[in-house]
């Protein structure tokens, strides 16, 4: 799970949305938020600060800095007010600019369990002029909140025992292209040259900076805590979040392997706000009240290490349950053996029965565990026995309590008080052995019934009962409760269990469906985003590309023949005129794709503005993918020439194409398995760039470059014992259209069309991606990390073997996704938590994805090619048409 979601699934129970936009009603302000702006100042809201700033005499913000040592005030929800309204008091008379989080809600999600690292803590920031003022700040300010506490600030280095820390870094919003390629926040080096402002969580002093001599004694007193005297050796780092980390090692004095688990004070918040060190205490109090069960680790060990706690444990041998998925699930591969089949149904039912005796056991100690789900479940070496793990949740079981920390897929409603809390993660475990999909009931739990009628009909052998008394379980109450949302809950919607939507395979139906869910979901007086999709919109200039932005999503409308959604047009236009600071370049995540997108739609002289705004930048250092790199870029270029006939364009691509070609030839640096692979981010992208450029200029060079591209993404795949052919990670392979084989496979196919291939290699690797792409059972429903993706490679791609039955099949499974939306059909994003429409993880790629299924098999009238639903700069293969249902 990617923990950064469950934050933007507080605001809105359908859509990823910022925690900001949790109404005022629900979200209380700070006192000092209702002040009136002193004259002179101007305030304003950006994100989830509250920024105010002194103005000059021509009544615009004074000039100040571009950057230099900023202070930042931590504070915990019981002082905030205080630290804001004494910053507030001591910088306006002063003229010194500064901004704070406004809310309390906003304070405890800067400092819940899986928070940003490099953000923790970060209440107040307050920019002096110079290092002058800085010293005077910190004397005067540090005094007067003498006595505050407040978590540790993780980036920066702290004065004194207070709640202020220092950093030096950028105080306005510049941005460089780092060495990855990628466009980030930047600050000026000794010589004047933009270069990365790091936020690593750790204290650092950018090289060309001298650290202030009254700041010395500071950096001498962080360093001399060390765990050197512990009479543990820590070896291995299992895991990092907001509330400390946890480690594992072995006992020096007897030679036994424990698990230290670390707590800082003030972080880690949890939904009572409690924090890590009050969560690592329950955990403690809990293991000691089932010791000796044989189903918990028993604890060894409780000490505090500066101001941070640290419980230790016995080390469990074993693997989580999650784990065994990826090895032992059955549906991953195109024909599961119907042995294996039966064989993991037993072996699930007998290990949901083990876990089941555990939680008893639990219980008859008098503890809640309050947080089961798949990663807090060790199986043993035997693979039969399991253990409990992380019982910083449990609670006894006369408080009667509601839960405060969960995984998504496991998360009960809040009617679940108690023991009953465990019975619904019991419940939904019997589904998720199965389909580990049940972060979806975050969404709906009516859709419990529909899993459960998805694995009746895959795993014959299941007792119908046993799923009958989850899906009761799960949805007990759902059509009286009306979704809570308090609190911040990820309460689940109410909706019908039967659902009242098309299926995906009822084209043109399900088209005509998805498009009115597009539309309905459309914010259009909205300036940060016009369809909801994901959180990664939400970074600069997120909500404009094609990726996750509008640009995606009115693309696809386009592609599969809706109507114009000329107000959509409207509003991309307006929001690049210009376009916002910080907006990526690239085809995908920026500037670039917008523009392919607006000259599709005939805004030609627009899509010229935003290119020549690209090519004013340092375009040539950027990253070589086709995401936001060189190939995307190079590709938006290539065919802007085309259709334009300008020939500057036409050079520019070439010069991409040159520069990508000079990479090729350098040695890499990391093996296989630490780079990245596919279409978006890896070698495949500047291998379909290199084929467009060569069907423009037939140069030889650019098919051979292709090659070689192609090739260095398929070193970093495996195949596996069933012939499926993945992108190998080292702790996972990937079959996706993105960052898998898929995308791979899609660039194969036109590098193939070209009747180049030595002795068979490149058909043999299409091969083993046809059957990645043909898998029973995939995770998601995306377009680039979900089952999507493999409906637009199989209904684009010739490889033998490839059929309408595979295809169907496919889109079948894309209905075990399918949810509702104001009666609509529409499907979850990335993580699953809530829905989403843009086009690489939601809606409108599945739209575009199903366009092309059933277009390419005759369901277009038009025969214009330029028409067919594909990804751009990937239409159909030049291929007789197959014409028939899919279905």
């Amino acid at each position: 799970m990617d923990k950064r979601y469950e934050v933007y699934a507080l605001a809105d129970r359908h859509f990823y949305e910022t925690p900001d936009r949790i109404s005022a009603g629900e979200a209380p302000v700070y006192e000092t938020t209702r002040r009136e702006v002193p004259e002179g100042w101007d305030a304003a809201r950006i994100g989830d600060w509250l920024t105010l700033t002194p103005l000059g005499p021509d009544g615009k913000p004074a000039a100040g800095p571009s950057q230099g040592w900023k202070i930042h005030a931590s504070a915990t929800r019981a002082n905030a007010e205080r630290i804001a309204a004494t910053v507030w008091d001591y910088c306006v008379p002063r003229r010194i600019s500064f901004k704070f989080v406004p809310a309390p809600h906003l304070l405890h999600l800067r400092n819940t369990k899986y928070a940003g690292r490099d953000t923790s803590g970060k209440f107040v920031t307050v920019y002096p002029a110079d290092e002058e003022q800085l010293h005077v700040v910190l004397r005067e300010l540090g005094e007067l909140l003498d006595g505050c506490e407040g978590p540790y600030i993780l980036t920066d280095l702290r004065w004194h025992d207070g709640p202020l820390y220092v950093r030096y870094g950028a105080f306005a919003r510049t941005f460089v292209v780092d060495e990855r390629g990628s466009l980030v926040p930047a600050v000026r080096n000794g010589e004047g040259t933009l270069v990365p402002d790091r936020r690593a969580p750790s204290f650092q002093v950018p090289e060309w900076v001298t650290l202030p001599a009254f700041l010395e004694p500071h950096l001498a007193a962080r360093n001399t805590t060390t765990v050197g005297e512990l009479p543990y050796r820590i070896e291995k780092a299992l895991h990092f979040s907001n509330g400390g980390g946890v480690y594992t090692g072995t006992d020096t004095r007897d030679g036994r392997k424990v698990v230290l688990k670390e707590g800082r004070p003030h972080a880690g918040l949890a939904a009572d706000g409690a924090d890590a060190i009050a969560r690592l205490e329950r955990e403690k109090y809990a293991l000691e009240q089932v010791a000796g069960t044989g189903v918990v680790p028993e604890v060894r060990d409780w000490f505090t290490l500066g101001d941070h706690r640290f419980l230790v444990m016995d080390f469990l041998e074993g693997r989580t349950l999650n784990s065994f998925f990826a090895e032992r699930h059955p549906l991953l591969t195109p024909d599961p053996d119907p042995e294996a089949v039966a064989a993991y149904t037993a072996w699930a039912v007998r290990i949901h029965g083990a876990v089941e005796r555990a939680v008893q056991a639990v219980h008859a100690r008098g503890i809640v565990f309050n947080d089961l789900h798949v990663f807090n479940i060790m199986v043993g070496p035997d693979e039969e026995s399991v253990s409990l793990l992380d019982f910083e949740a449990a609670a006894p079981v006369e408080e009667n309590g509601r839960q405060v920390v969960a995984h998504p897929g496991f998360f009960a409603p809040p009617d679940r008080v108690g023991i009953d809390v465990d019975r619904y993660a019991l419940a939904c475990l019997r589904l998720a052995l199965f389909m580990p999909v049940t972060t979806l009931f975050v969404v709906d739990r009516g859709k419990a019934a529909h899993l459960a009628e998805v694995i009746l009909r895959q795993f014959p052998d299941v007792p119908k009962e046993f799923l009958d008394e989850a899906v009761a379980e799960i949805t007990r109450d759902i059509a009286t409760r009306p979704p809570s949302g308090e609190g911040g809950e990820q309460s689940p919607v109410r909706t019908k269990i039967a659902p009242s939507f098309t299926e995906p395979g009822d084209w043109p139906h399900s088209r005509d469906s998805m498009v009115r869910a597009l539309l309905a979901s459309a914010t259009p007086e909205r300036a940060d985003r016009l369809f909801p999709g994901d959180i990664t919109q939400f970074n600069d200039g997120g909500g404009l590309g094609i990726a996750h932005g509008a640009a995606g999503v009115l693309y696809a409308l386009d592609a599969v023949g809706a109507e114009r959604y000329e107000e959509g047009e409207r509003w991309l236009l307006d929001r690049t005129a210009p376009p916002p600071t910080g907006t990526p370049l690239g085809l995908y995540d920026g500037l670039a794709g917008v523009a392919h997108v607006l000259e599709r739609l005939g805004h030609r002289q627009r899509a010229l503005d935003l290119v020549e705004r690209v090519l004013a930048e340092r375009w040539q250092n950027l990253s070589s993918d086709l995401h936001g790199g060189l190939a995307g870029l190079g590709l938006v270029l290539g065919e802007l020439g085309r259709t334009t006939g300008e020939t500057e364009l036409r050079d520019r691509a070439a010069e991409a194409a040159d520069i990508l070609v000079r990479r090729l030839a350098q040695p890499l640096a990391d093996t296989p398995k630490r780079r990245r692979a596919g279409l978006l981010r890896g070698w495949a992208g500047p291998a379909l760039f290199m084929l467009r450029q060569y069907e423009r200029t037939a140069e030889p060079l650019l098919l051979r470059a292709a090659d070689v591209a192609l090739r260095r993404d398929l070193e970093c795949c495996v195949t596996h014992p069933g012939g499926s052919l993945e992108v190998d990670e080292g702790w996972r392979t990937l079959p996706y259209l993105g960052e898998g084989s898929a995308g791979i496979g899609m660039v194969l196919d036109d590098y193939l069309a070209q009747g180049a291939d030595t002795e068979g290699e490149f058909e043999r690797a299409r091969a083993g991606i046809l059957i990645a792409a043909t898998s029973r059972f995939y995770v998601q429903p995306g377009l680039f990390q979900g089952r999507a993706g493999m409906i637009l490679h199989l209904a684009r791609t010739d490889t033998p073997g490839a059929s309408r039955q595979r295809l169907a099949e496919q889109i079948d499974g894309l209905g075990w996704f399918a949810m509702d939306y104001q009666g609509q059909l529409a499907f979850p994003g990335h993580q699953m938590m809530r829905l989403s429409m843009d086009l690489g993880t939601g809606t409108a790629g599945c739209l575009l994805a199903l366009g092309a299924a059933h277009e390419d098999h005759g369901f277009r009238v038009s025969s214009d090619e330029a028409a067919t639903a594909h990804l751009p700069f990937l239409p159909p293969l030049r291929r007789p048409h197959i014409r028939g249902s899919v279905t």
